[in-house]
């Protein structure tokens, strides 16, 4: 459709959506003919705009003379017209200060990078990370104190997790080994389906040759690395949601930024986000109703995807911000963090 438009066309779209996108507010004719570059009168100016009118590309939300871009002439703009920046220096060293922090697991990291992502963007920031089904390399118990154990994971990609579990007071050192000992039978080289099903019948039936307190802290290791609720859907990591609230200036848009809150708490949203980050390599653009966990919020949603060290995808990250968001920097931002993000799973 872009090249449906002639250059004074495009050239006047551009500043409109490029205007609006800075100060929120619909542009005028007037406004557009003080901008460089624009060598035209507010009388040219207002027949160019409307025809873009009617072809769909703009709106005015009142009565006033000024117009905003509609969520077709949003994306138009971000396929075809936009200049994507660059990332500074500070921003790219701002990024890695927060996920290199060391001494902690992958989801300390994603938590850190979402952070970064929300602060410099201004947006609320967004990490999908799902279970894993990569197999175990190696799992073991440590003793901590009376009551805690740490359980250190190892994938076969290389991903390290450590997470504190609740364990018997009065259990022995030798119980742990025994648990140890058990899960890696159970678990290495195995996928988390199958490690579950049989472990499970085990327990169960009770075949397992272990006491009791040993197959109490078995079950703890099997939560820690299936997730609390047994099922294989993706973790949500949602930091920065206060920026979201920045821009409401009418009781009906905070209605709809609670629709997004709440919709952002289903699992089937998100899984479904990250089935469309996996069909595609890079960025995607989510534009209002691209995305139905958007098409009431008036948000829009830019997202890349991470992969392991076997080069699979296995989250995304990015922003949810104002459809208005300054894409040209924070296209480049969640590039870059994705990327970050691969290098230190993988």
């Amino acid at each position: 459709m872009i090249t449906e438009l002639n250059e004074r066309s495009r050239e006047i779209f551009r500043s409109l959506v490029d205007g609006y996108i800075k100060t929120g507010e619909p542009v005028g004719s007037r406004t557009l003919s003080r901008m460089a570059g624009i060598d035209l009168s507010p009388a040219t100016i207002r027949n160019v705009m409307a025809d873009l009118e009617d072809s769909g590309l703009l709106y005015s939300p009142h009565t006033s003379a000024g117009r905003i871009p509609t969520e077709v002439g949003l994306k138009l703009f971000v396929d075809g017209l936009l200049e994507v920046g660059n990332l500074t220096r500070d921003e790219r060293e701002s990024i890695e200060g927060q996920c290199k922090t060391s001494g902690s697991s992958v989801e300390g990291m994603l938590e850190r990078a979402t952070d970064a992502l929300s602060g410099l963007s201004n947006c609320a920031g967004l990490v999908v990370a799902p279970k894993t089904q990569t197999p175990l390399r190696h799992i073991e118990f440590v003793s901590l104190n009376p009551g805690r154990a740490l359980v250190v994971l190892v994938t076969e990609s290389g991903v390290v997790e450590n997470r504190i579990i609740e364990v018997p007071v009065d259990i022995l050192p030798s119980a742990l080994v025994e648990a140890t000992n058990y899960l890696s039978a159970h678990f290495v080289g195995r996928s988390l389906d199958e490690a579950l099903l049989s472990i499970n019948d085990e327990l169960k039936n009770h075949r397992a040759q272990l006491d009791s307190l040993t197959a109490q802290v078995v079950k703890e290791g099997v939560a820690v690395w299936s997730g609390t609720d047994g099922d294989n859907a993706p973790a949500l990591i949602v930091r920065g949601q206060s920026h979201l609230l920045e821009d409401i200036d009418a009781t009906n848009n905070l209605e709809r930024i609670r629709t997004l809150f709440e919709a952002l708490e289903a699992k089937e949203s998100m899984a479904a986000l990250l089935e469309k980050t996996d069909i595609a390599d890079g960025v995607q653009i989510f534009i209002g109703s691209d995305n139905n966990l958007f098409s009431h919020s008036g948000c829009s949603l830019i997202v890349g995807p991470y992969k392991d060290s076997r080069q699979q995808i296995v989250g995304a990250i990015g922003v949810i911000g104002p459809t208005r968001m300054n894409y040209a920097r924070i296209i480049p931002m969640v590039d870059y963090t994705a990327r970050l993000v691969s290098r230190l799973i993988g």
